[in-house]
């Protein structure tokens, strides 16, 4: 016996059952991290059965594949509504900054960490890889503004300093002044890349 269709389409219907799926998906890995995604969990999360939701995923990591894709999306969001407007690079770049550590310091990073943990099928891979990028390439356009020549480098670097901060954040110490150092020293160290 099929499942009732509730929407107007079969279309509608399939992207409303997928997105059911996702989102018992999601609140099972916020609640206890990627190893409770299972195909099991998210049928019983979601009240359908397991033969449905692996007619929209072949497994678990294909559902997990979705999930980093879904936060990443969420992430890039949350750092372009943080930059909205702003038109002085520096400017951007310290608010980037702030809004990247605020994410941390929320702990909505521990569920991308854990959903890292779980392999994503090879034919997955490149979208996720994609998915990387188009977050990245939200800081690129103000980097590029400041005439820094080597554009990877100064990303690498911005990023390390993030990174720093973001494990400082973890370790126990407080958000704000760390958000600030990080600021200053990311800010410093590419006015001064600009000067090269």
């Amino acid at each position: 016996m099929s499942p009732k269709i509730a929407e107007a389409t079969i279309g509608e219907q399939r992207a409303m059952r997928q997105r059911q799926i996702i989102d018992a998906a999601m609140s099972l890995a916020l609640e206890s991290g990627a190893p409770s995604v299972t195909v099991a969990a998210v049928a019983k999360r979601a009240g359908i059965s397991r033969s449905l939701v692996y007619e929209y995923f072949s497994s678990s990591a294909d559902l997990i594949a979705d999930l980093v894709l879904e936060e990443l999306e969420y992430y890039k969001n949350r750092l372009m509504t943080a930059v909205q407007g702003v038109t002085d690079p520096y400017e951007y770049i310290e608010l980037w900054i702030s809004e990247a550590l605020q994410y941390v310091a929320d702990g909505r990073h521990l569920l991308v960490k854990s959903l890292n943990t779980v392999a994503a099928p090879e034919f997955r891979k490149a979208e996720i890889v994609q998915g990387h990028r188009n977050m990245m390439a939200t800081i690129i356009q103000p980097i590029q503004e400041i005439s820094i020549s080597d554009l990877g480098l100064a990303v690498s670097y911005l990023q390390s300093a993030i990174d720093a901060a973001a494990k400082r954040i973890d370790a126990g110490n407080e958000a704000a002044p760390e958000i600030r150092y990080a600021q200053r020293f990311a800010i410093a160290g590419l006015r001064a890349l600009a000067k090269d």
